[in-house]
């Protein structure tokens, strides 16, 4: 599903115009990158937790010539699934 295929589900779920469910769903995303962005955690319990996490700078290979590289350090965004989405899916 993309994020025109989700608009859609959720304008027909909830019985609202789909620029209404655009702009719902623009300002959720909007607010949990801006809670990411000053370092916080995003729960939403029974769905799952957005969290930043610090990944260290590393060395690597470069897989085509076997030439070692550096791999700067940066932040990354984890997700882990709440137990009711996991048990939906299994």
């Amino acid at each position: 599903m993309n994020k025109t295929e989700l608009i859609d589900a959720m304008a027909a779920s909830a019985g609202i115009t789909k620029a209404a469910a655009k702009k719902a769903l623009e300002s959720f995303l909007g607010n949990v990158e801006g809670s990411l962005k000053k370092g916080n955690r995003v729960s939403l319990v029974g769905f799952g937790s957005w969290s930043v996490s610090r990944r260290n700078a590393r060395e690597g290979r470069n897989p085509t010539t076997g030439k070692t590289i550096q791999i700067a350090a940066k932040n990354v965004v984890k997700f882990k699934a709440g137990s009711d989405l996991s048990s939906s899916v299994n």
